[in-house]
């Protein structure tokens, strides 16, 4: 039976509280830290370097992951795994949901085609400049895949899940012997090459005058036309809205699991690829669900607005 004292029940508060708790230093440590505070590093980022650089000093003195201790379960990698996955593709849904004002026009279609051509052509030169490397490395590490450096581009412009799906796939089909954390070191090497490599590159385009900054401690100007409209559900209905914001975006992500696990029923050689793109097939899903209540909305079957996109945005 089990006991509300034991760890594993308090495993995943006990991480989400962390991670939290590691944002809250990092924006404290911001505001105080002049070179931070001048800088235009995020507080998510800091507050995640804090805990890798306290993580890497716990192991060195203990020998195992903080995360792996009995106080967070002893699967607390695996749990911060499982948010990474689903989080980023709510996160998607959540943008997806949104209204928007802006009309497709042509303008508007050339840009998207030349982001899309400029996407695909780095994704490759990536994957040719990864598995060069690795072919080359597999000579010399005769335990290395050969073909692993092909991970770059999901690492670096897909993401977690994409990384780690494919690193999970060489480990289980092809031997490679710990496909599953270089997956998430190439994610890491990716996130960390944004992260560092992106604030530098924004700093320079700072001082260059290229980029506007804004007092942070300045709070902004919102009207209430900006976080609800004439035509949306009352802010404290029957139903709270923040909580109609949240039920929207799970009732996309239950559909595109649904939609997943009936393509991979059909499709079962590509099970790994279909689940690593839950985020693209949110996306799909949510702009679907969207078009179909804005025709609900405009035949006045459903008379108010439930998506607020200033909730969304948060």
């Amino acid at each position: 039976m089990e006991s509300f004292s034991d760890y594993s029940v308090w495993s995943l508060i006990s991480i989400l509280s962390v991670l939290l708790i590691a944002m809250l230093v990092a924006n404290l440590i911001k505001k105080s830290v002049k070179f931070l505070k001048n800088s235009l590093i995020p507080t998510s980022v800091l507050g995640g370097l804090i805990l890798l650089v306290f993580s890497i000093i716990f192991e060195a003195i203990v020998g195992k992951n903080v995360f792996d201790t009995d106080f967070f379960g002893s699967n607390g990698v695996m749990i911060m795994e499982m948010l990474t996955y689903h989080c980023l593709a709510l996160g998607f849904i959540a943008s997806a949901l949104k209204n928007s004002s802006r009309k497709f026009t042509k303008e508007r279609s050339v840009e998207i085609f030349n982001s899309g051509v400029t996407t695909v052509a780095t994704y490759l030169l990536q994957a040719v400049l990864g598995m060069g490397i690795t072919i080359i490395a597999a000579l010399i590490i005769s335990s290395l895949f050969p073909v692993a450096g092909i991970l770059l581009p999901f690492g670096f412009g897909q993401g977690t899940g994409q990384a780690l799906n494919y690193g999970i796939l060489y480990e289980s089909e092809n031997g490679f012997v710990g496909g599953r954390s270089f997956g998430l070191t190439i994610a890491a090497l990716g996130f960390l090459a944004a992260s560092i490599g992106g604030v530098i590159h924004m700093n320079i385009l700072k001082r260059k005058g290229l980029v506007k900054t804004f007092d942070t401690e300045v709070s902004e100007k919102i009207s209430m036309q900006d976080i609800q409209t004439a035509e949306e559900i009352s802010i404290n209905g029957s139903i709270d809205k923040f909580t109609i914001q949240i039920a929207l975006i799970f009732l996309v992500y239950f559909l595109t699991y649904g939609v997943m696990a009936l393509l991979s029923m059909l499709i079962p050689s590509f099970e790994t690829t279909l689940f690593g793109f839950n985020f693209l097939f949110g996306v799909l899903i949510a702009t679907v669900v969207r078009a179909v209540m804005n025709f609900l909305k405009k035949k006045n079957v459903m008379k108010k607005q439930y998506v607020n996109n200033f909730m969304m945005n948060r």
